[in-house]
């Protein structure tokens, strides 16, 4: 990302500060000290999940009675509780928050955040301020969960339950997929560097006159927020260009445009009000700071102030329509009909108001709908006047409620679903028809016949390319896949087309000759099939030469995408900045270039021995973005042994960094002699400094490890080939 422009596109996912930094940032360990730590009880790689590993969520969902679920959610959004009220009588409000805070923390820089394994429930995200009080609504819904058990993931009943809210209050919805699986551990996500939240004076993470852009991959303003800061910039209501800017910005990096993001501001505030009654410092910590007693609610104040909704959560007080639990186009009429004034809430918050509101555009009092209050709008509402895009959009919107009710339902459906990748992993009754081109839609393949197979192997292997220049191909094609949003893969052969084709990691060059003789051979196999199985074929080939006849199992059945199917510019995200397994690195970022490859192996679902055992194979296979020789620690390039391993280890060899290379390259000298004999990468000789790393690749140095190196090589590369494989692991289910 250019520190400037703060473009994303080509740019690197890891820069944003002065100093080096490791991909998690502050850690759950420093947010709060004190709290119970449980990593010593999954250590050995025992899992946290009470199901096992051999549960079936999907078998399980669509055991499911769909129809009472819901019925059971309408009937609690009415069904208010003494020790939390619901405003207006009416949860949906507070529902629709919970689903889109669930959602909202998604992003399109590395896929990460979202609703897809319920991470809401574990810290920091259920700690965050911008969560404050949902943890409120969380157990509102624990009966539910409670019957419904193993057939409904927290993950699915967080986005359901807003569905439901909506339809509720007469709201319009697209549809809903099912499919999130839970986890029971919080995930490693990089959130931010701040060592202060939103509310401790932590500054914006864009500052223009600093030239100081939102650092790649975030999507959030500041510490603690999903979006912005809806005082505005800073907390200052009078910067409307700051303003505007960071909206754009923030829902751009979660992958909505202009339409969607005035849709969603306004679609969500539609409904429900805002919490602003107290000083924050009045009421208590965040769940994961708070006593033992309080059994993991936050933010707690007196019963009798709850009861009466003196309640403080963003801090601004008020709601933003007349009728707060019932869709129409009351937040754009209020908005464009009244001149505001800035006033603050009781809690202190910048907020504006309208001027001498007419008496039916008051708000009811949240548990007094005899008392009217004024309506309000914040900083974030007021941009969708003052910008002149958004003013276009929301005026057409004004006019217009078909299209609100279309843009609403359809962005909202985009928010909740976007982390969940192709739609054959959506399962239950109302999951949409259409098909979206953000969920990467791929036209069917057909399975290969074991002849098409053999005889595409033949020949590509007689093509003249080489085993490096395949395995280049296939590594192109399928390790573009993200298991953190499901997006990328090798199937619909994207490769070929824009922007991949010209991405530098795949050297181009090379890319378009090899697919073009792929092109020439493959028959009726999909061009997507065809470049997995020339890989494989290579991978083969170099194991043969190794003295090892074995096969790498090949599951055919990919399409091929077009042009059509493929909105280009949401690609730009995936392409790799650094990717050890290639030995490609851009430029220096201001994380460690090993970091970014245990990034990349955490992207690809790879254990430790997987993303070992695939970098010594790579290397040995000559496999390096731009055909460099660093790391390539072997005189038989493009056969498959562990000789990157063995050399690696060889205390016959003294490394020492390269000048003027950053440290990022170095030079292994013979002790004896003096002679150059290799040249190598941070991501070469971590596998051999590292103690872990080091532990695993002595196991590959070792005499006689020649076929566990082999076998163990083919089993992480089919992972990773098949990594996208939806089509076939959730046929079962549709």
């Amino acid at each position: 990302m250019d520190a400037k422009t703060g473009e994303m596109s080509g740019g690197c996912p890891f820069h944003g500060s002065s100093e080096m930094r490791n991909l998690l940032g502050r850690t759950n360990r420093d947010w709060w000290p004190e709290a119970l730590q449980l990593d010593i009880l999954t250590e050995g790689g025992r899992s946290a999940n009470p199901y096992g590993e051999d549960f079936d969520y999907a078998e399980a969902f669509n055991a499911l009675d769909y129809t009472a679920l819901k019925a059971d959610l309408t009937a609690l959004m009415t069904d208010s509780q003494p020790w939390w009220p619901a405003d207006y009588g009416h949860y949906g409000p507070f529902f629709i928050r919970m689903a889109w805070h669930a959602a909202g923390t998604y992003r399109t820089g590395d896929g990460r955040g979202g609703a897809g394994s319920g991470q809401q429930r574990f810290a920091p995200l259920n700690s965050w301020p911008d969560n404050g009080n949902l943890d409120k609504a969380r157990r509102l819904l624990w009966p539910i969960k409670q019957k419904y058990g193993k057939n409904i993931s927290w993950a699915d009943l967080f986005i359901l339950a807003g569905n439901v809210a909506i339809e509720s209050m007469g709201g319009p919805v697209f549809g809903f997929g099912g499919g999130r699986a839970d986890v029971y551990e919080p995930e490693s996500v990089y959130w931010g560097t701040e060592e202060q939240w939103v509310n401790e004076g932590v500054a914006t993470r864009i500052q223009p006159k600093e030239g100081k852009a939102l650092e790649n991959p975030l999507a959030a303003i500041q510490m603690g927020l999903i979006y912005v800061n809806p005082e505005g910039p800073q907390g200052d209501p009078h910067d409307a260009e700051g303003m505007a800017r960071d909206m754009r910005e923030t829902f751009a990096r979660m992958a909505m445009n202009d339409e969607e993001t005035v849709a969603l501001t306004a679609g969500g505030h539609a409904f429900g009000k805002a919490h602003g009654a107290a000083p924050a410092d009045t009421f208590g910590g965040a769940p994961e700071s708070e006593a033992l007693e309080l059994m993991g609610f936050g933010w707690l104040n007196d019963e009798a102030e709850i009861a009466a909704g003196n309640i403080t959560t963003s801090g601004i007080e008020g709601a933003w329509t007349p009728n707060p639990t019932e869709w129409g186009n009351d937040y754009f009429r209020l908005l464009f009909k009244y001149d505001y004034k800035l006033v603050k809430s009781p809690a202190g918050a910048f907020q504006w108001e309208p001027i001498n509101p007419d008496p039916e555009d008051m708000a009811p009092d949240a548990r007094d709908p005899s008392k009217k209050v004024p309506t309000m709008m914040t900083t974030a509402d007021m941009a969708l006047k003052r910008d002149p895009e958004y003013r276009k959009i929301s005026e057409k919107f004004l006019n217009d409620q078909a299209a609100l009710d279309d843009a609403f339902a359809r962005a909202w459906f985009k928010l909740c679903h976007r982390d969940m990748g192709p739609k054959i992993r959506y399962m239950g009754p109302e999951v949409p028809a259409e098909d979206l081109i953000w969920q990467d839609p791929v036209p069917p393949g057909r399975p290969a016949s074991d002849a098409e197979v053999a005889r595409f192997k033949a020949a590509i292997l007689g093509s003249g390319l080489s085993v490096s220049e395949l395995v280049k191909a296939a590594w192109a094609s399928a390790s573009t896949y993200r298991n953190s949003d499901h997006r990328g893969g090798a199937n619909g052969a994207r490769v070929r087309l824009t922007p991949q084709n010209g991405w530098a990691a795949n050297d181009p060059d090379e890319l378009s000759r090899v697919l073009g003789v792929i092109e020439q051979h493959r028959g009726e196999l999909s061009m997507a099939d065809a470049i997995v199985l020339a890989g494989s074929a290579a991978v083969e080939k170099a194991a043969k030469d190794a003295g090892f006849d074995v096969t790498v199992p090949f599951m055919g059945g990919r399409g091929d995408a077009t042009e059509e199917h493929t909105d280009a510019a949401s690609f730009e995200p995936l392409e790799p900045f650094a990717d050890g397994f290639r030995n490609y690195l851009r430029t220096k970022a201001d994380v460690r270039t090993e970091e970014m490859l245990i990034d990349k192996a955490h992207l690809l679902g790879l254990s430790i021995p997987e993303m070992t055992v695939l970098v010594g194979g790579m290397r040995v296979l000559g496999a390096n973005s731009g055909n460099r020789k660093h790391g390539v620690f072997t005189d038989n390039v493009g056969v498959l042994t562990p000789d990157f391993f063995r050399n690696l280890l060889d205390m016959g060899t003294k490394w020492a960094p390269v000048d003027g290379s950053g440290d990022e390259e170095y030079v292994g000298t013979c002790r004896a002699t003096g002679a150059e004999k290799y040249r190598a990468t941070r991501a070469d000789l971590v596998f051999g400094s590292n103690s872990m790393l080091r532990a695993q690749a002595e196991v590959y140095a070792e005499a006689g490890a020649e076929s566990k190196f082999v076998c163990d090589f083919i089993s992480a590369w089919n992972k990773v080939m098949n990594a996208d494989r939806f089509d076939v692991t959730c046929a079962k289910y549709h």
